[in-house]
């Protein structure tokens, strides 16, 4: 039986340089996933544009054949006509997009937009399409289809739009779907339904799938043939279970060298908790309220944060984990100033060790001045955060002449220093935020942050939208100048992983509420709270024998009123309580019926 794509020397090129994909083999069968693993800049996307002929203008195939098996001929997707290919693409052959909000056009409604497909290759009518959109909008998962149908891309949230894209790409039901990092940014819970819905989908339908990915725990759970990218060249190819139990290009250990796994526990010591609090957040809710969409109608309250307690010592790392809409990032951004809690909420800076706590939301402009300087923070996006129009040296030195620190030439030299903690070269200073990739862009953001020497750091999510080897090199940089300056973190993320490698304490919050509280080693290896449970039973490992546990995760993730009866609440949730204190250092709290 014919593969039902085949790719044979596939040669791609910008312009007149050297190839950027040079002599890459695969095929798919189909019912069959194929994996597409190794870090940005190997390959993996431009490959598969190449297959949808999607390629930027300066990108020229070079050489090669892609075979592609429809309605029991062969055609060469390189060689065949526009329109041809265009009959082809996105009913034969669809593909999901990393980032949907750049894919979803922000005018139109989602119903709109994934009946477009059935419009333009099937000739459905309206009604027809969109029923057969509201049908596929019930099995990727959506509660309320209708509604989602009306719906614009910015009322879903980003777990919500993805399932809109595979909607969209699994519509027309296509025998071939190139799902390209579909999970990257996603909540670990979130990406676990996502995975399963995407299987479930193939199995009903037979179709062929290349996942383009660099996270080997979702290769170990989606796929049965892996192919490993590296500079453009295929490196390793072969069986899933072969490639993840025994790699042999030295490559491919690297790539499961980076991969952050939860550890095994350590054994606790009899160090007594730190006292010494240079962050500490008491009673912290934060209400919004949401404006009808219609004139007459009543606003609504939204709770985002309700009756936080956390405190940071000075030096160590508090990590907050929970999906999107939990209230983590809310509640940095009010420890950080930058957002007005509700009233009775109390946010307390310590400057120094044994200085008086200074109230963050009641300071005059001088004191927040000081505050500003001293604490700074790393966003999840360091491409946005970074100016485009600005070249690095003046994003570096913007800090200093805000605050009217140095000279001229000792703000530069401060540039030049903290480009060199970061481990980038200094020739680099002219340069502008295009001309860097991901990871370096990271490095910036955290050297623009280190800029005023601050001692308190805030890190949302520094590390979700990286590959593992750069992931594991930022992660090691945060650790090396966390010791180096005797910093603070306040640790955002969704990675199980990568908080159990970097945190001295661990905050589960779910719904705005913190619903269990301890140190890593005790919260990863004896969770009691079934949320805390879903979270882990999310993580997906490079071990085809541990797949994700579905059942897990969707009951600590989904309706509270399906958890055991000691975590259930209605109106009023439960206390954090604590329930385990076997040495001084490892206070465990969950929230729960006494």
């Amino acid at each position: 039986m014919s593969a039902l794509l085949s790719v044979s020397d596939l040669s791609i090129s910008f312009g007149n340089s050297p190839p950027v994909v040079k002599d890459v083999n695969f095929s798919v069968n189909r019912g069959e996933t194929l994996a597409l693993v190794g870090e940005s800049g190997s390959g993996k996307t431009i490959s598969c544009r190449a297959l949808l002929r999607i390629l930027p203008k300066a990108a020229r195939l070079r050489s090669g054949t892609m075979l592609f098996k429809h309605k029991a001929q062969l055609l060469d997707l390189a060689q065949i006509g526009a329109r041809d290919l265009r009959k082809i693409r996105g009913s034969r052959i669809a593909m999901v997009f990393q980032e949907p909000m750049r894919s979803l056009s922000p005018l139109h409604r989602i119903g709109n937009q994934v009946s477009e497909v059935l419009a333009l290759h099937e000739n459905m009518s309206e009604a027809r399409a969109k029923f057969q959109v509201l049908d596929t909008f019930e099995r990727v998962g959506f509660p309320d289809p209708e509604r989602t149908y009306r719906s614009y891309p910015f009322e879903l949230s980003g777990g919500m739009r993805q399932r809109a894209m595979i909607a969209m790409a699994m519509v027309a039901k296509p025998d071939l779907l190139i799902a390209d990092e579909p999970t990257t940014a996603l909540d670990v819970t979130t990406q676990a339904q996502v995975l399963g819905l995407m299987k479930d989908l193939q199995r009903e339908t037979g179709m062929g799938m290349i996942l383009v990915t660099h996270d080997l725990g979702v290769v170990a759970n989606m796929a049965e043939q892996v192919v490993v990218m590296h500079k453009g060249r295929v490196k390793e190819a072969g069986p899933a279970a072969s490639i993840l139990q025994a790699p042999a290009h030295p490559y491919t250990k690297q790539l499961f060298d980076a991969a952050p796994k939860i550890p095994a526990p350590v054994p606790q010591t009899d160090e007594k908790p730190s006292q010494d609090f240079i962050l500490e957040m008491r009673e912290v809710n934060k209400t919004f309220s949401l404006r009808s969409g219609k004139a007459w109608g009543y606003s609504s309250q939204i709770i985002a944060c309700q009756g936080i307690n956390l405190c940071l010592p000075r030096g160590k790392t508090l990590a907050i984990v929970g999906e999107s809409g939990s209230g983590k990032t809310t509640a940095a951004h009010i420890a950080l100033g930058s957002q007005i809690p509700d009233p009775g909420s109390k946010i307390l800076f310590s400057p120094a060790s044994g200085a008086s706590p200074i109230s963050v939301h009641d300071m005059d402009p001088a004191a927040r001045r000081n505050f500003q300087r001293q604490a700074q923070m790393v966003f999840q996006d360091p491409y946005s955060s970074l100016s485009p129009r600005m070249r690095i040296a003046d994003t570096l030195v913007e800090p200093l002449e805000i605050h009217n620190i140095g000279t001229k030439a000792e703000r530069r030299d401060k540039a030049r220093a903290m480009l060199e903690l970061v481990g980038l070269p200094q020739d680099m200073l002219l340069r502008f935020p295009h001309a860097f990739s991901g990871g370096q862009r990271q490095r910036l953001s955290i050297a623009r942050a280190l800029m005023l020497d601050p001692k308190l750091i805030i890190c949302d999510e520094p590390t979700s939208a990286l590959d593992v080897s750069v992931q594991d090199q930022i992660l090691c940089l945060l650790e090396d100048i966390r010791d180096q300056k005797q910093l603070s973190y306040l640790f955002i993320s969704h990675d199980l992983a990568v908080v159990a490698r970097i945190a001295d304490e661990v905050a589960v919050m779910r719904r705005g509420l913190v619903i269990e509280q301890a140190p890593p080693d005790v919260l990863f290896h004896n969770p009691i709270h079934p949320y805390t449970k879903a979270l882990i039973a999310a993580q997906p490992t490079p071990d085809m024998s541990q797949p994700i546990d579905l059942g897990m995760v969707s009951q600590g993730a989904g309706d509270p009123q399906n958890w055991p009866e000691e975590f259930r609440f209605a109106d009023i949730a439960p206390e954090l309580i604590t329930v385990s204190s076997s040495t001084s250092s490892s206070i465990h709290k969950v929230r729960c019926h006494a």
